[in-house]
């Protein structure tokens, strides 16, 4: 697995400029549109913590586009990756925060708050991040799991490998062709 693992950074490190966005852009939209799919035709509604998610997912989605359609030289190619590195991070941040509230033993979980649309209406921008950062027992049960692991988990499995992509790009040396 680790000797994969250096053959990719490896051939991220060759991999053009141009290809490295759209890479990420490509990802960044499966991911979103799996999220998607999930809610209209599963019927997986997503919780507080899982919009602020599918946010950071969408930010990293628009930096790597951008930076994909701009095909930025080596200054446009660290202002991208970093906005990309920050999206990924901070994606994963809450994706780990809700592993860990599903993890909670039942008696430390939260209680059930108010819809996010409700909290969106009454206060102001910043306590509504806190309150849903928080979280609450709506964000606490897992409503699906995969080979194991809750959908959580595998949202905070792809922002990491994301974010590692991005921070590949983002040290790389200069490849041919940009």
């Amino acid at each position: 697995m680790i000797v994969a693992l250096i053959g990719l950074c490896k051939d991220l490190k060759m991999m053009r400029t141009r290809h490295l966005f759209g890479a990420l852009a490509l990802a960044s939209l499966a991911a979103l549109l799996f999220a998607y799919a999930l809610e209209y035709i599963g019927g997986l509604m997503p919780c507080p913590l899982c919009i602020f998610q599918r946010v950071a997912m969408f930010a990293l989605f628009v930096v790597s586009l951008v930076g994909w359609l701009h095909n930025p030289a080596v200054a446009g190619r660290a202002i991208y990756g970093g906005l990309a590195v920050l999206a990924g991070g901070a994606g994963a941040a809450i994706a780990a925060r809700h592993v860990w509230l599903i993890h909670l033993p039942p008696d430390q979980v939260p209680a059930c708050g108010p819809g996010l649309d409700y909290l969106v209406q009454v206060m102001p921008l910043s306590d509504v991040m806190a309150t849903v950062l928080r979280g609450d027992a709506s964000c606490a049960t897992v409503k699906a799991s995969f080979l194991g692991l809750s959908l959580p988990a595998w949202t905070l499995a792809v922002f990491g490998v994301l974010t590692l992509f991005a921070i590949v790009g983002l040290i790389r040396g200069p490849a041919p062709g940009r």
